[in-house]
């Protein structure tokens, strides 16, 4: 069953985790995918795979910080597609820092890629939506379990996830109200085993032990896989969430449930 057929999607952070797998699942599914991220080898790479399989994929170089470079993205997807169904803002960094030694540079560093991304695709998928294909669409921002619940060595990232989430429910009422026909939700993971988690248990001491910690910490006993959160964002993507917005989906193993 194709379930986003002929769904045009833009994928950012999709040369690997999550994105990767957001971005081969939404082709596999018949979605037209442009994935983008500064990593152009690893995201020509995962393109290239999505085509050999029979799927449609481009991708972009993109910066989520610089709102010329939304702009140009946008401007290549309509040029490549016509239209803009579906927006995932996936793209984000995490940093362990304790918050008195957090300097300024390295918060707002985080907070233009985990929270300005998020705004300005919000912002310039809204208008591609409204111009292109006026009454539809959907935009899917990755918030995390630290959009929910506090993690001690991460502040400044549980800071930008809340205001996704937030930010989340406030556009998704604006274009209820206004009746757009665009929903907006927001997805939030525990630790799933991506490079970005396991860069961040590397940086804390012992990779083993800390994938240890990391599975202890989960309910259901395990950390999860790209393919779980794929999975979700594809449901909010289809057309089967046509009555989903504003929504948290929370996607941890039980992680929120303690």
């Amino acid at each position: 069953m194709r379930r986003v057929d002929q769904k045009v999607c833009i994928v950012t952070g999709g040369a690997m985790g999550l994105g990767e797998a957001t971005a081969r699942l939404l082709a596999r599914e018949g979605a037209k995918v442009v994935l983008t991220d500064l990593k152009d080898a690893e995201g020509e790479a995962v393109a290239a795979g999505i085509r050999k399989e029979g799927g449609d994929a481009l991708y972009l170089h993109h910066d989520v910080a610089d709102e010329g470079a939304w702009e140009e993205v946008m401007k290549q997807t309509v040029a490549a597609h016509g239209r803009l169904d579906a927006l995932v803002n996936n793209a984000g960094v995490v940093r362990a820092c304790a918050p008195h030694e957090q300097t300024l540079e390295s918060w707002r560093w985080l907070m233009s890629i985990n929270l300005d991304g998020v705004f300005l695709g919000t912002k310039h998928a809204m208008r591609t939506m409204m111009a292109a294909n006026p009454g539809t669409g959907s935009i899917v921002n990755l918030s995390s379990i630290a959009g929910l619940v506090g993690i001690a060595e991460v502040s400044a990232y549980c800071a930008s996830k809340g205001a996704v989430s937030t930010y989340t429910k406030a556009v998704a009422l604006y274009c209820g109200r206004e009746k757009l026909g665009i929903r907006v939700n927001s997805v939030h993971p525990a630790y799933i085993w991506t490079p970005m988690v396991e860069n961040h248990l590397k940086s804390l001491g012992d990779l083993e032990e800390g994938r240890k910690m990391a599975d202890a910490a989960h309910p259901i006993g395990h950390v999860g896989e790209p393919d779980d959160v794929a999975y979700a964002v594809l449901y909010l993507v289809s057309d089967e969430a046509k009555f989903v917005t504003g929504a948290e989906t929370v996607v941890d193993g039980g992680y929120t449930a303690q």
